[in-house]
C-alpha cells in the first residue's frame, strides 16, 4: 500500500526547524505526536530526519504518512455517488435528498459515508476512511465536501471552525418574506423532548444571512441563505421562528406540497481555500428535480 507524501520548501529566507516547517503548513500537534510514535515519518531533502533538525533556506521537508485502512465498523455500500469534483485529497458530492450524510442509529448501511467507502474500494484507493467535512440533513439535497484522508480533514478544520468556508443554500419559505436582505441572529438549542431546534437565550450562537430571490405572491418566497455558523437545522429553525417555515418541512410546521415532499432546502454553493493547491475552489449545483418542479408550480400559480 502506497504511503502519502507532502513536500514543502523552506521559504522563510532563514534557517528553520523541521517542526516549524510542518506546523506552518498546518500539521497539528496531535499529528506531530503520532510521528514521534512511529505513525509516519519526516524526510529532509529525501532522507529521514527528526523534528528538531535544522532546515536551511530552500531545503525541502517531506511528511510521509501511512495509508488509512478501512474502519470495519463502517459498512460498505456500492450504491452510486454523484461526483461534482475529485482530486487526491477531496470529493465534492451531489447528495440526493433522502440519504443521511453519516451512519447513525436509524441507518448504518447506506449513508453517504457507506457509499463513498464503496466507491474508494472500487477505485482501488489506498486510503479507505472517508471524512465528512460538511454534512447535510437527510432530506436536504446539494453539495457535500468529503476529505479523502485525515490529514486533509485536519488542514481544513480551521476553515470549518472559523466559518471561512462559504456555504449557500436555496430555500422555499412559506409566505411573503418582506425584507429583501436580512440577518437572523438568534441562538438555537435542541428541544428537551424532541429533535427540533428552538430559539433560546441559553442556546448556541446561530447566524443566518439571507437574500430574497423571488416572491410567489403571498404563498411562498425563494431565498438564498449563507451560513455564518453551522448549527443543526439552522436555516429550518430560524425561518420557522420568524413565521416562514420551509415548504414541506413537517418537523417545523411547513405546509406540505406535492411537488416537493421534503423540506425545500438545497445546498447550492460551496467554496473553500484548498490548503494543498493554495487556490480557492468553488462549486455550484442547480436545484434537485423536485425543487425545480416546485419552482415551476409556484411560478405557474403566480401567473394565474
Amino acid at each position: 500500500m502506497a504511503e502519502m507524501e507532502f513536500t514543502w520548501q523552506n521559504h522563510f529566507g532563514k534557517k528553520s526547524t523541521v517542526k516549524r516547517i510542518l506546523t506552518e503548513h498546518g500539521v497539528s500537534h496531535r499529528m506531530l505526536a503520532r510521528l514521534k510514535h512511529g505513525q509516519g515519518n519526516v524526510r529532509l531533502n529525501g532522507k529521514k530526519t527528526v523534528l528538531s533538525n535544522t532546515v536551511e533556506p530552500n531545503e525541502e521537508v517531506t511528511l510521509v504518512l501511512p495509508p488509512e485502512k478501512a474502519d470495519e465498523r463502517i459498512l460498505v455500500s456500492h450504491e452510486k455517488i454523484r461526483i461534482v469534483y475529485e482530486d487526491e485529497n477531496w470529493l465534492v458530492l451531489d447528495k440526493p435528498a433522502g440519504i443521511s450524510s453519516v451512519p447513525g442509529p436509524s441507518n448504518k448501511c447506506d449513508t453517504m459515508m457507506n457509499r463513498i467507502k464503496g466507491y474508494l474500494i472500487e477505485q482501488g484507493s489506498d486510503n479507505l476512511v472517508p471524512h465528512a467535512v460538511t454534512r447535510l440533513d437527510r432530506f436536504t439535497s446539494g453539495l457535500m465536501l468529503c476529505a479523502k484522508h485525515g490529514f486533509a480533514q485536519g488542514l481544513i478544520s480551521k476553515q470549518v471552525q472559523e466559518h471561512s468556508m462559504e456555504k449557500r443554500y436555496l430555500a422555499f419559505c412559506s409566505g411573503f418574506v418582506r425584507k429583501n436582505h436580512g440577518i437572523i441572529d438568534l441562538p438555537l438549542k435542541k428541544e428537551d423532548d424532541g429533535f427540533r431546534r428552538i430559539v433560546s437565550r441559553d442556546g448556541q450562537n446561530a447566524v443566518t444571512e439571507f437574500w430574497v430571490r423571488e416572491h410567489f405572491g403571498n404563498e411562498a418566497t425563494l431565498v438564498e441563505c449563507m451560513l455564518h455558523t453551522g448549527r443543526t437545522h439552522q436555516i429550518r429553525a430560524h425561518f420557522a421562528h420568524v413565521g416562514h417555515p420551509l415548504i414541506s418541512d413537517e418537523l417545523y410546521g411547513g405546509r406540505e406540497n406535492g411537488a416537493c415532499k421534503r423540506q425545500a432546502l438545497h445546498a447550492c454553493y460551496l467554496a473553500f481555500d484548498d490548503p494543498f493547491s493554495c487556490k480557492r475552489l468553488s462549486f455550484e449545483l442547480p436545484l434537485e428535480k423536485d425543487m425545480e418542479y416546485l419552482l415551476g408550480e409556484l411560478r405557474g400559480a403566480n401567473c394565474n
